[in-house]
């Protein structure tokens, strides 16, 4: 039976940025009446991708066909027009306008130049009754929920007649009931015709949903593949980056000894600890001198669980011990008192502040935990950067420098300096080693080995497994925001942990 012509079609799409190659002769194709994953993981080009097709991006290469004819949309309202509509993770939508206002906004009908308000209730009322929404279309979008926002979202797409629905994360926010009132709208929708591309990083909704599945990595095409033809072990592998069969021996390394895990009581203890929507309860124990990796997809659930260690978000449930006393982790100063640091993975928005100097990054955390009132001398200042400066070989060693002007290996290392510098019992790292060149993680690598074998307790988690198995003592997996399984590293290979993450369950 021939294969029905596809309503979408990316050939040898290209996009470049300064220094970097986003995408690189990637064709996609979408047909109608499917739902269609687009995996990868963070940075492999998914977003990059959405973007050149809706014209956020012009690209540097290729072609785009929309029904067979080629398109180069100048933004997202003339791709909308076309009938290429986008509903993103963070609602595009107005939270002070009514939901029939949002629905018909910039296309409200007029009878002698006013709006006919009745007309927009009414037709607002209709399309949420086809999306099997009961809600009142005159009342505030804001006072519903996100999933309800999601809907009034696909019912705009939906009155502006689209061809292709892009869904970017929309069940990142949503909890299971939800997520499976979105996807009884995704099947609606894709037995009307509609072509729906959908991004998620969750296994179990892509084989719930979706009909086929394309792959990216490193902005590079890897495969399409049939939903039903693909196992899970194989999909983790493409997004990943290793074929079974021909995974490599890890490069041995020294840890450090065992003699060092012997305390009884673990530095932290997290017992049920979880956050409603986030991530499910856990619990993880951290002793005096082990590095426990955390290992899971992009969307697991690994930054989660370092926010709420670190207070940076608020537990639902569970508590956490600190040498065996049960504390309130409410916030990060409450964890800075007891000890608890925390690199995050998004170190420009999240860690440094670019417009400051090296030095001032680095104190920052140090001088937050001491009090405004109290600043730290100059010449402590001075004393304490050289140190971290030349321990961590951050270079140019100008502590005047603006820090916006360092590589990203270099950055990073000023983030870990700040935080070294409060001299931390616990040190929760999130993808440090992301983005810098082999040379900065290499160190960054035995800084970590160093640290342990001081006696300091590491939570590390990086999304390549080669380096979580490098590093670890005990390796903790989480999949769709739960930890399924927690192991010591005692001749784990990468072929074990994929496994585990596309099954769920220990192996």
């Amino acid at each position: 039976m021939a294969e029905p012509a596809a309503i979408l079609a990316m050939t040898g799409i290209t996009k470049e940025f300064p220094g970097v190659k986003a995408l690189s002769d990637v064709d996609f194709r979408l047909f109608p009446g499917e739902v269609h994953a687009l995996m990868g993981e963070n940075g492999a080009g998914k977003s990059t991708l959405i973007k050149a097709l809706t014209g956020v991006y012009d690209i540097d290469g290729g072609e785009i066909l929309l029904e067979g004819e080629a398109v180069r949309f100048t933004g997202p309202l003339q791709a909308q027009q076309a009938g290429v509509s986008t509903v993103y993770q963070e609602i595009n939508l107005c939270p002070n306008l009514s939901v029939a206002e949002n629905i018909f906004i910039g296309r409200e009908p007029r009878r002698l130049g006013a709006i006919q308000w009745k007309k927009i209730h009414r037709r607002a009322t209709e399309l949420l009754r086809r999306l099997r929404l009961d809600i009142d279309a005159s009342a505030l979008l804001g006072t519903y929920s996100i999933a309800v926002q999601q809907m009034v979202a696909i019912a705009r797409a939906i009155d502006i007649s689209a061809k292709v629905l892009i869904f970017d994360e929309p069940t990142s926010s949503l909890d299971a009931k939800e997520c499976e009132q979105l996807f009884r709208v995704m099947r609606q929708l894709k037995d009307e015709g509609i072509a729906i591309l959908f991004v998620t990083h969750f296994l179990d909704q892509v084989y719930e949903v979706t009909d086929r599945v394309t792959v990216l990595r490193n902005g590079r095409l890897v495969g399409e593949r049939l939903t039903a033809e693909l196992a899970q072990i194989d999909l983790v592998a493409m997004m990943i980056g290793k074929e079974l069969e021909v995974l490599e021996q890890l490069d041995e390394q020294p840890k450090s000894s065992p003699a060092a895990l012997q305390d009884a009581s673990p530095v932290v203890a997290a017992s049920e600890l979880g956050r409603d929507g986030a991530v499910a309860p856990f619990n993880l124990a951290i002793h005096r001198g082990e590095v426990v990796g955390l290992a899971g997809l992009l969307g697991s659930g690994r930054t989660e669980v370092a926010r709420l260690l670190f207070g940076a978000d608020r537990a639902d449930h569970g508590q956490i011990r600190v040498d065996g006393t049960t504390v309130a982790v409410r916030n990060p100063r409450t964890a800075m008192a007891h000890g608890i640091a925390f690199c995050s993975e998004n170190r420009r928005t999240e860690g440094l502040v670019e417009d400051l100097t090296v030095r001032e990054n680095i104190i920052l955390a140090l001088q937050a935990e001491r009090g405004w009132s109290r600043p730290i001398p100059r010449r402590r200042q001075e004393e304490l950067v050289d140190k971290y400066i030349k321990a961590l070989r951050i270079t140019p060693a100008n502590p005047d420098m603006v820090v916006r002007n360092l590589s990203g290996g270099n950055q990073q290392k000023v983030l870990l300096a700040r935080w070294l510098i409060t001299e931390p019992r616990l040190l929760i790292l999130d993808e440090p080693t992301r983005g810098i060149d082999v040379g900065a993680k290499a160190e960054i690598q035995r800084l970590v080995v160093s640290l342990a074998d001081g006696g300091m307790a590491v939570l590390f988690i990086s999304a390549e497994l080669e380096e979580v198995l490098r590093l670890s003592h005990k390796i903790a997996v989480l999949r769709d925001r739960h930890l399924v399984t927690e192991m010591p590293n005692d001749g784990v290979d990468v072929e074990h942990v994929m496994r585990i993450i596309a099954s769920g369950a220990a192996v």
